[in-house]
């Protein structure tokens, strides 16, 4: 390794000395100095073939060869005008420039050539063999959080269920001595986003106690047996550190059911994971809390009672739960707006997805320079957050036309309908009303009638309808197989094929009736659409109830 280092060294130091060489002699001013006579002189005699004017001096290129140079402010125009004159733009620097490019790639290929050589003469082979006692890993250090209960909003129920963790960590002796024996381990289950990690991050700092942590993901080696090795040393850590808590997030990665497919490492990973579990002692005062969102290809082994005995499911946010996160997000945020409108507007949102969208909404009324976040701020961003930015497609006047006429319909029959929505806009042809489970079959219908009112509204209209009608085509088709199907809303239980056809053309004309009695209200939509490529539940309720 130190030849090696030292050949390196000598390589460059080479090559760095040729090139200072090769620039000296490129940059090195060979010319003569001249006097004015002088000068007079080679012009008189035709002893000089061109002029060249650089910098604050005119150097004259004789016809023998010698180059003679002048200050420029001592020669006149009248000297020089038999003479061809030009004027340097900086080609020293160009060929400066193009010598190190050369001399660049020429050291890089040299020290390739010279790897490569080295490699041949000590023979390694392509692959290396390095034992495990070789392998270098990062090292586990526990650390301190600081994040209470009270920073996360929404957790009540989360929270009863780990107070007596919690106390457990605080005083093990009153379990002890009572002869009870606290989960070895607690499983966070439920979606990404509702914040498992900082439940575990909360019960550590509520019982101040040393916090561990690790991804799933960094237990899966390349070399077998450096998984297994990495959890070994993360179990004496947190039994060295005791009482303290080790927090696995993503532990499907590594926990996932064997299937008999053979993959040594991360089932060695698996087995010693199952092993320093059951080789817990009552008074390590060591609590593993991991974290999944995919507990169905978890092996059973790792779920029995004795290892993650305890399972706590950590749901999407309620109503109340959203507004109280809403509220911790906006406390520092000078804003405008009603908790409840906005919990009502991001059903589905998860803890991660809730601060985004205070986030964008922030950020946007900074753009705009408003003195507060209000409610119409949080309207621009939920598509954004929920889908990403999305690009306004390049529209002629005629295709801008259809699409305001289709989203209009579909504008219409979802506020007729009631349907939850904040806008709609000419960005996204697309419009995903939550849906309440369960589903009852008025809803159900009212979700296709809105779904095929685009192509109604536009067949009405213009007596054809555009190709951007095929997701609410494929979405009003899944739903009525759904129903026939599944649900068995048709005249027999038994599903019919007849009968999922004759459900949507009697939707879809239910549909064109109505419209065909709103025109009036289908053309303001319209227009507020072609003006301001977007519209509001409020303003089509507002429409209606003008007209109406």
């Amino acid at each position: 390794m130190l030849n090696s280092k030292k050949n390196r060294f000598i390589l460059y130091a080479s090559a760095f000395i040729v090139i200072a060489l090769i620039l000296f002699a490129i940059l090195r001013d060979s010319s003569k100095p001249a006097s004015l006579q002088e000068v007079r002189t080679l012009i008189a005699s035709k002893m000089l073939k061109k002029a060249v004017i650089a910098n604050s001096y005119m150097y004259l290129y004789g016809v023998d060869g010698e180059i003679y140079k002048i200050a420029h402010s001592q020669v006149t125009p009248e000297m020089m005008k038999d003479i061809k004159i030009e004027i340097s733009h900086s080609s020293q620097i160009v060929m400066v420039l193009l010598v190190i490019v050369l001399f660049s790639g020429l050291g890089t290929l040299l020290y390739r050539w010279w790897q490569k050589r080295t490699s041949i003469n000590k023979k390694v082979p392509k692959k290396v063999s390095i034992s495990r006692d070789e392998q270098t890993s990062e090292p586990i250090l526990p650390t301190r959080s600081n994040v209470k209960f009270s920073d996360i909003g929404g957790v009540g129920d989360v929270k009863e269920e780990l107070e007596e963790i919690i106390d457990f960590l605080k005083n093990p002796k009153r379990y002890h001595s009572f002869g009870a024996r606290m989960p070895r381990g607690v499983l966070l289950v439920g979606p990404p986003g509702v914040g498992k990690t900082m439940i575990a991050k909360a019960v550590a700092s509520e019982a101040q106690v040393p916090f561990f942590y690790q991804s799933g993901a960094s237990f899966v080696q390349i070399y077998v047996g450096m998984g297994a090795k990495r959890v070994h040393e993360l179990f004496n850590e947190a039994k060295k550190n005791a009482p303290s808590i080790i927090f696995i997030d993503e532990i499907d990665a590594v926990g996932k059911r064997r299937d008999g497919t053979r993959n040594d490492e991360r089932e060695a990973t698996l087995n010693q994971l199952l092993t320093e579990m059951d080789g817990f002692e009552e008074s390590s005062g060591v609590v593993v809390v991991a974290a999944t969102n995919n507990i169905e290809v978890m092996d059973s082994a790792l779920l029995r009672a004795g290892r993650f005995d305890r399972r706590i499911f950590v749901e999407l946010p309620t109503p109340k739960e959203r507004e109280s996160i809403l509220a911790k997000y906006l406390r520092n945020i000078p804003h405008d707006v009603k908790l409840d409108e906005i919990s009502k507007m991001s059903t589905g949102f998860s803890g991660a997805a809730l601060a985004a969208f205070v986030n964008e909404a922030a950020l946007l009324s900074l753009r705009q320079n408003d003195l507060h976040v209000n409610i119409e701020h949080f309207i621009a961003v939920k598509e954004k957050v929920m889908f990403g930015k999305r690009r306004m497609p390049i529209l002629n006047q005629e295709q801008k036309r259809y699409r305001a006429r289709y989203q209009a319909g579909k504008a219409l029959v979802a506020t007729w309908f009631d349907m939850p929505f904040e806008k709609v806009s000419l960005s996204s042809d697309t419009m995903q009303p939550p849906i309440s489970q369960p589903l009852l079959q008025h809803e159900i219908t009212a979700r296709i009638q809105m779904y095929l009112a685009g192509v109604a509204a536009s067949n009405l209209t213009f007596s054809e309808h555009a190709s951007n009608c095929a997701s609410d085509i494929s979405e009003a088709r899944k739903l009525v197989d759904d129903m026939i199907e599944k649900y068995a809303m048709g005249d027999s239980l038994v599903a019919n094929e007849s009968e999922k056809a004759k459900l949507l053309d009697t939707l879809y004309d239910k549909t064109k009736k109505l419209l065909s009695t709103k025109d009036e209200i289908l053309e303001r939509i319209e227009n507020i659409l072609m003006q301001y490529e977007s519209i509001s539940k409020e303003l089509v309720k507002k429409s209606i109830s003008e007209i109406l």
